[in-house]
């Protein structure tokens, strides 16, 4: 096809492979089906971690919700819940996400925002009440302050009478991307990735189900990544992680089975496939190559997927459900275990009860309707999805090689080097947006001035005012003398190379609030100041 000017029209992908007019065998060439494809539940695992995969047991379906105080958020999950969602994602507010409790200054006015606001022991128990955590997986997005809601909901499990040994789910504990895209990070790196190994070293002997940390692309991918960038910058974060861990003293077997990822699934269906199957044999790859791993649920990429926020748009709102009905199909194509779709009013406000009812609809007609869960990488051998997972993985193995160049992930966000290259590929996405390169539906074609939005979600400003009194009263009935004694114990236990997850789960339970065991901890490590990246 020919431009206006004459000349032939390329095709690309979103992340600017070129897209051929067709492919044949040809461009196959020199590929060995057991080494680059093999079958599921095999190395490389391309084809998927399981060698049944949906036939058997259908990914979880964990639509990620939070607002407001924990009685609104765990009315939320009960009603999800009895409507067919088969885990928990749990969002929390700013304050809570960066170690301040709902009455401290700067977290006036964010309270119960983006997420729940959770402060104690006392919220935790109000937000898994009547929540059987024996047979609820509960995934909780949370970085910086990990280890305390890790520890809150240990000590939550107890209160119910759970072995820990029994739990399942998945802390995020994912502080590099923080640095990269999201900058929910409170303490300098290194005192960071101690907080990130301790998590490993702990759950090992006392919640050995636990996922101990979800590696997320996510956040890399809404801040404006490309796709091969997405994989690419997620695996070094990965790569980080698990030298930290080496580094500790811990076998690489020993905590390898327990690392979980997340990703994004965007609008092109056809790179977003290969870019799931790219990632999962480059893991396994690095982890049996360069890691010696041994065991292979260690070479196992199993990966939680949420739809793109990203590409929701607050103009014509309805039609963000063609684009979630989209991505949530590729995520499943690409055999993702977990995945999260977004609802239509995203790009407005929090979604409403009808809306995330829609948005896990969307999931279970995907489910039960459309068929594509009763085979197995239904897109395997298509010369186009071999071709550009091939292309993804080699594109990422190259970005790879920089960062090892550059002295590792740490010195590469250290020097920007990470976030400039995601600034750039936002800014030329933005600018193929403007220039109307690139169409969205609404913005920049088919605009229809007419459109209205749905009912939204309107936080009551009524509940920061309740968290902060329940804060108060908290403070004034607990028992001031352990809770004085384990925050002492938190510091100290920082001093030392000691791992902190005994002396955290201590002062939870003497309910000690999220701020006071944050700021214990800064007191010995510090806060991070970020660089200008130029």
């Amino acid at each position: 096809m020919a431009s206006e000017d004459g000349k032939e029209r390329k095709f690309m992908t979103g992340s600017g492979l070129e897209l051929k007019r067709f492919y044949t065998s040809a461009d196959q060439a020199g590929w060995v089906y057991e080494r680059e494809l093999g079958y599921p539940g095999e190395y490389p695992y391309t084809r998927g971690v399981y060698p049944t995969l949906y036939r058997s047991r259908l990914w979880t379906m964990r639509q990620y919700a939070g607002f407001g105080t924990a009685r609104e958020s765990n009315a939320r999950y009960r009603y999800l819940l009895s409507q067919g969602q088969t885990g928990l994602s749990v969002a929390f507010d700013l304050p809570t996400q960066i170690g301040l409790d709902s009455d401290h200054p700067l977290a006036r006015g964010e309270v119960g925002r983006v997420g729940v606001a959770i402060d104690s022991l006392e919220d935790m128990e109000m937000l898994l009440e009547g929540i059987p955590l024996e047979r609820v997986s509960t995934s909780m997005t949370i970085n910086a302050t990990a280890a305390i809601l890790l520890a809150l909901y240990l000590a939550v499990a107890e209160k119910q009478g759970v072995d820990p040994r029994r739990l399942s789910g998945t802390v995020q504990n994912d502080i590099l991307k923080e640095y990269i895209a999201r900058g929910t990070y409170i303490y300098p790196l290194a005192p960071a990735l101690r907080l990130v190994t301790d998590i490993f070293e702990f759950c090992r002997e006392r919640a050995p189900e636990w996922n101990t940390i979800s590696i997320s692309g996510y956040h890399i991918r809404e801040a404006g990544s490309t796709a091969v960038q997405e994989v690419a910058f997620t695996l070094g974060d990965a790569i980080a992680y698990v030298e930290a861990a080496l580094e500790r003293g811990l076998a690489v077997d020993d905590f390898a089975p327990r690392l979980s990822f997340f990703l994004n699934a965007h609008n092109d269906l056809l790179e977003e496939v290969a870019k799931f199957r790219a990632a999962r044999r480059l893991w396994a790859r690095l982890m049996r190559e360069r890691f010696k791993a041994h065991d292979p649920r260690s070479w196992m990429f199993r990966f939680h997927t949420q739809t793109a926020g990203s590409t929701l748009t607050a103009q014509q709102p309805n039609v963000n459900l063609a684009r979630v009905t989209l991505q949530a199909l590729a995520a499943v194509l690409g055999g993702t275990q977990s995945l999260h779709t977004n609802s239509r009013d995203e790009a407005l406000a929090l979604p409403t009860e009808a809306s995330a009812l829609l948005a896990l609809r969307t999931q279970q007609i995907l489910a039960e309707e459309s068929g594509v869960a009763n085979t197995i990488d239904p897109l395997a051998g298509s010369y186009v999805i071999e071709k550009l997972t091939n292309e993804i993985e080699a594109q990422a193995r190259e970005y790879l090689g920089k960062i090892d160049a550059l002295g590792g992930m740490g010195r590469a966000i250290e020097s920007g080097y990470v976030q400039r290259e995601i600034e750039q590929s936002a800014y030329e996405y933005q600018k193929s947006i403007e220039a109307g390169e690139r169409a969205v539906v609404g913005v920049n074609q088919y605009v229809d001035q007419t459109s209205t939005s749905p009912p939204l979600l309107r936080i009551d400003p009524e509940s920061e005012r309740t968290q902060v009194e329940r804060l108060a009263k908290l403070r004034a009935r607990r028992d001031a003398a352990p809770v004085e004694t384990t925050l002492r114990a938190v510091e100290e236990t920082a001093r030392t190379d000691r791992n902190l997850l005994p002396a955290i789960l201590d002062a939870v339970k003497a309910y000690a609030t999220v701020g006071e065991i944050s700021d214990a901890l800064r007191r010995v490590f510090g806060e991070y100041q970020e660089s200008v990246v130029i």
